[in-house]
């Protein structure tokens, strides 16, 4: 314990950069538990939208989405949400929601704008479209 405090008197700054960053990850962890939105795995997307009626929500471009996506997902690319809001989705308000992207980044900014709009039931598939065909599960091409 004496070499770490020693340690940490003799190199102030890298010791306030560590300490920075065990606090932001507490912090970023904490913020994750709490969030309404929360993030799945590839099989809880399948087990919601086989037995809650579930919708996946691919947000990728109209090209990636043609390219492969999940069964039964709805495509609402980044541009439309922008233009049109989510005004399409007003019938699924009630069904369970999993916001798909390519790598589950973006669709998080996403989910938490549908969760403000009265979407009670909203997720993000982590590792987006991925992780799902790192899984080996099926897409299809539209």
């Amino acid at each position: 314990m004496e070499q770490f405090i020693t340690f940490a008197s003799n190199n102030g700054m890298l010791s306030a950069v560590w300490v920075a960053l065990v606090v932001m990850i507490i912090v970023i962890t904490i913020k994750i538990q709490m969030s309404p939105v929360k993030q799945i795995s590839p099989q809880d997307l399948t087990f919601l939208m086989n037995r809650e009626q579930g919708v996946a929500l691919d947000i990728r471009s109209e090209k990636d989405f043609n390219t492969s996506h999940i069964l039964d997902a709805v495509s609402l690319s980044n541009e439309k949400i922008t233009k049109n809001g989510f005004t399409s989705l007003e019938k699924y308000k009630e069904n369970p929601i999993i916001v798909v992207c390519s790598a589950g980044i973006s669709a998080v900014k996403v989910a938490n704008d549908l969760h403000k709009k009265g979407f009670a039931r909203v997720s993000v598939l982590k590792g987006g479209m991925s992780a799902w065909s790192g899984a080996g599960l099926p897409v299809t091409k539209k």
